[in-house]
Order: structure tokens, then C-alpha cells, then sequence
């Protein structure tokens, strides 16, 4: 079975990235990657089947200040967010356990 899954396929022309159907283990790194090759000041809507809570954490102790979070549509079914790259993201933050 090909579990291979197409990035440039899961944007349509609508800049909505549908992960619904993406297994949760490789979910958080596709949005990662999609979202550290966008251009500066350029977004994409994340949809999913839960609010994306988890992913926000991460986005902000990662890359502080390098991004906007905005929720469109905030379930019960389906979750909407708009994130917008607001300046380049270097390294992930080091933080201190």
C-alpha cells in the first residue's frame, strides 16, 4: 500500500489544506513543512476534523512571532484556521525543560 501523500495535492486553488483524511502520526510534520515553505505574508487554511489546539502550541513555542492564528469556522464538525507566515522561521526556539 502506498501511504506517500502529495503536499502540492492537498492545497487546492482555494489555499484550504484539507488533513482530515492524513494519519494523525505524520499530520503536525506536513503542516510544518507546508507552512516553513510558504513566502512571507502568504497563508493557508488548515481544515480539520478537531480544533488544531496542539499544533498552535507547538507553532508557538517553535517559531514566536512568525505567524497569525485565525480561526474561521471553530467546529463542532469542522474546524477552519488561516495561518499566515509573517516573517521567515529560522531554527525551532530551544526551550528549557
Amino acid at each position: 500500500m502506498n501511504t506517500t501523500i502529495q503536499i502540492e495535492n492537498l492545497i487546492g486553488p482555494d489555499k484550504v489544506m484539507d488533513v482530515r483524511p492524513i494519519p494523525c502520526s505524520v499530520k503536525h510534520g506536513m503542516i510544518i513543512k507546508t507552512w516553513l515553505e510558504l513566502p512571507v505574508g502568504d497563508h493557508f487554511i488548515l481544515l480539520n476534523d478537531h480544533d488544531p489546539v496542539p499544533l498552535y502550541h507547538q507553532f508557538s513555542a517553535q517559531w514566536p512571532a512568525t505567524f497569525t492564528w485565525e480561526h474561521l469556522v471553530k467546529g463542532p464538525e469542522e474546524f477552519r484556521v488561516k495561518i499566515t507566515k509573517l516573517k521567515t522561521a529560522g531554527e525551532p526556539a530551544v526551550t528549557m525543560s
